[in-house]
């Protein structure tokens, strides 16, 4: 998996936005003006439950960088992480995100979300030629 795929990925979600609001390179994800993804690197939302059990199950993933350390991973998509599991991290990240709106924009994107995940194969890579 790469930057192409994880940008097709979040911009194949419900009402995402792609924006460079800290420099030129710096790609940021937003759902409803709130950031679920930033790459300079790979940095996901992720449960504060979750975290500890994640950063010691795999070497690709860390602190979330430059972010508060509680509620982001800063995961390598470039190591040994499977690409179902960075898939599937990408899709929670925005669904905690979005899940923190408020109810009437939240319900409408949530619904949209699980419509979007019935109609695609989460195995499937997103680009089998790259």
């Amino acid at each position: 998996m790469d930057i192409l795929d994880v940008r097709e990925l979040c911009l194949s979600l419900p009402q995402s936005e792609e924006t460079t609001p800290f420099d030129e390179t710096t790609l940021v994800y937003k759902v409803a003006g709130k950031m679920f993804l930033a790459w300079d690197f790979c940095n996901l939302r992720c449960t504060p439950e979750r975290i500890p059990e994640l950063r010691e199950r795999y070497e690709g993933i860390g602190p979330g960088w430059h972010m508060n350390k509680r509620h982001w991973n800063t995961v390598r998509i470039d190591g040994d992480l499977p690409e179902k599991l960075i898939r599937e991290w990408v899709v929670d990240s925005y669904r905690l995100v979005a899940g923190s709106l408020p109810k009437t924009v939240r319900g409408p994107l949530l619904e949209a979300l699980d419509a979007c995940a019935e109609e695609n194969e989460p195995e499937k890579p997103m680009n089998p030629n790259r």
